[in-house]
């Protein structure tokens, strides 16, 4: 029971992480149709970033929000020199050149920071947690972590439901075209559901990677496990991207712990496959409309 109930509670800390690219993907997937295959080089580079600042200031808070804050220029900065070109054409046009992105971004992560395997401080302490003398399989740190990214996930939600600038973004998703004869600067909204997906990205990064390692492909696993949770999830549903992202980390907590951990990406792979036998639009979307 004890060893259930650790696989279960550090599946949850993980599928948090998860559940931030995955909703990252969404953001960007419901404002512009575009699968951003480079989300996790942008947080990998994020968090070197946080590193570069953690290191010359002793400050972890300050890595933090420095990450954060980078997100949310790299999002911005890309959609609008290299993504918004890609508008309009073909749907390729844009995937490949995400991959281009991918390709570039670890690449001068490699030529500045070095390839070298780096380790990265975590906001709390990383020993598990007992609970009446009995460990219960997380940390200080994975609380935060699951605490952080549902608080992030709240925001966007209210932010979508109750705001103008939700509203807007909602608009833009559905319609680009009808949005902007509305008098939406359908242009500036795009640029920020690009900027909240860089936000969401950094933010993963800096919480996943201090049980990990930092180097340039250090987020291409994470991503994958992500962009799966946000399939599962639906492409579609910021509420599907949370549940996708826990019920997958969950999933893998067991298989890896009761099959073996040598095999997870392959577990994730497993479950996506399964689910787009089942459901191929995901868990939570929406139903089609019909059209006459």
């Amino acid at each position: 029971m004890q060893e259930f109930l650790e696989f279960t509670l550090s599946g949850i800390a993980i599928g948090m992480i998860y559940a931030a690219i995955a909703l990252s993907l969404v953001l960007i997937w419901r404002g512009t149709r575009v699968l951003n295959i480079s989300q996790g080089a942008m947080a990998m580079f994020t968090t070197y970033i946080a590193w570069v600042v953690i290191t010359r200031t002793g400050s972890y808070w300050a890595g933090f929000a420095v990450a954060l804050a980078a997100g949310l220029v790299l999002g911005a900065l890309l959609e609008r020199t290299v993504i918004r070109p890609a508008q309009g054409k073909p749907p390729l046009n844009a995937l490949i050149v995400t991959i281009g992105l991918l390709t570039l971004i670890e690449g001068l992560a490699g030529i500045i920071f070095g390839g070298q395997y780096r380790s990265f401080p975590a906001a709390f302490s990383v020993t598990g947690l007992k609970i009446g003398g009995v460990a219960i399989g997380v940390s200080w740190s994975d609380v935060f972590a699951a605490a952080v990214v549902l608080a992030a996930a709240a925001a966007l939600a209210l932010m979508f439901r109750y705001t103008a600038t939700g509203l807007k973004l909602r608009a833009a998703a559905l319609n680009t075209e009808v949005a902007r004869l509305l008098g939406i600067r359908t242009g500036r909204v795009l640029t920020l559901g690009w900027a909240l997906a860089g936000l969401f990205g950094a933010l993963a990064g800096v919480l996943v990677t201090p049980s990990t390692f930092l180097y340039p492909n250090s987020m291409d696993s994470i991503f994958v496990l992500g962009f799966t949770a946000a399939v599962i999830g639906g492409l579609d549903s910021a509420i599907g991207a949370v549940v996708g992202g826990v019920g997958l980390g969950v999933v893998l907590s067991y298989a890896g712990g009761y099959l073996g951990s040598d095999l997870v990406l392959l577990y994730g792979l497993a479950a996506l496959v399964v689910v787009l036998m089942v459901r191929p639009n995901g868990l939570f979307a929406a139903p089609a409309a019909r059209r006459v």
